[in-house]
């Protein structure tokens, strides 16, 4: 169970990172839910979870992040951004790999001095081993955040962990996937037998949860949250 334990969910307030937090809250997690922009949509939170506004990409905001938990045990970032266009290069490079990454060596180095064993978990996505045509400027910042983050990992294996492990979600009907789901974009998966039926929150949600138990033994991973599409 995860009473008491201070965790920073950042960029938590959308679909997938709102479900985790009520999931977490029901276990007695004590919260931290970051947002970029939308205040609005973060507050419906505010009930279970403490708010503050941080982008990612700037080193003083995921500072005030991370100084917003007094004795942080564990941290899921869920920021993430579309990106298709070749004027996305650098904004989806930014948001996508270089904000999360920062945040997680950031708070292992915190968990670290302050000896916390803890625990880290990176929302990538299916494309990251899928070749969907069109996706590199997306796809490509998120294989950079999955091997960026086994690296962290093994720097932070031994006594006094910090284990850090990565999900990655299939086709949601939830988050950015939604929009697609609903457009019949990805209805040929479920006519075709690929997925048994669209992915939920919930299922991040369970998997993330899973990654933050405290007495867990996994480290270095990249589970594929995917319904089998990956197969």
């Amino acid at each position: 169970m995860l009473r008491d334990l201070e965790i920073i969910l950042a960029g938590g307030a959308g679909g997938l990172g709102a479900e985790t937090a009520r999931l977490l809250a029901g276990q007695g997690a004590k919260l931290i839910v970051s947002y970029a922009h939308d205040r609005t949509r973060a507050e419906q939170l505010s009930g279970i979870a403490r708010l503050a506004q941080a982008d990612l990409t700037q080193e003083a905001d995921r500072t005030r992040l991370l100084d917003a938990a007094g004795s942080l045990y564990g941290l899921v970032v869920f920021t993430g951004i579309a990106a298709r266009a070749a004027k996305d290069w650098d904004q989806s490079l930014a948001v996508n790999y270089t904000g999360p990454i920062l945040l997680a060596r950031e708070a292992a180095a915190r968990m670290k001095a302050a000896g916390v064993s803890g625990s880290i978990v990176l929302i990538a996505t299916m494309q990251t081993v899928g070749l969907f045509p069109n996706s590199t400027i997306y796809a490509g910042a998120k294989a950079a955040l999955v091997h960026a983050a086994r690296i962290l990992a093994k720097e932070n294996r031994g006594p006094g962990e910090i284990r850090v492990n990565i999900v990655s979600p299939g086709v949601m009907n939830a988050g950015m996937a939604a929009v697609s789901i609903q457009s019949g974009k990805y209805d040929r998966f479920l006519n075709e037998g690929s997925i048994p039926r669209w992915g939920a929150a919930a299922d991040i949600a369970r998997a993330a949860a899973f990654f933050l138990e405290p007495d867990n033994y996994i480290t270095g991973q990249h589970l594929l949250v995917d319904g089998g599409l990956n197969l």
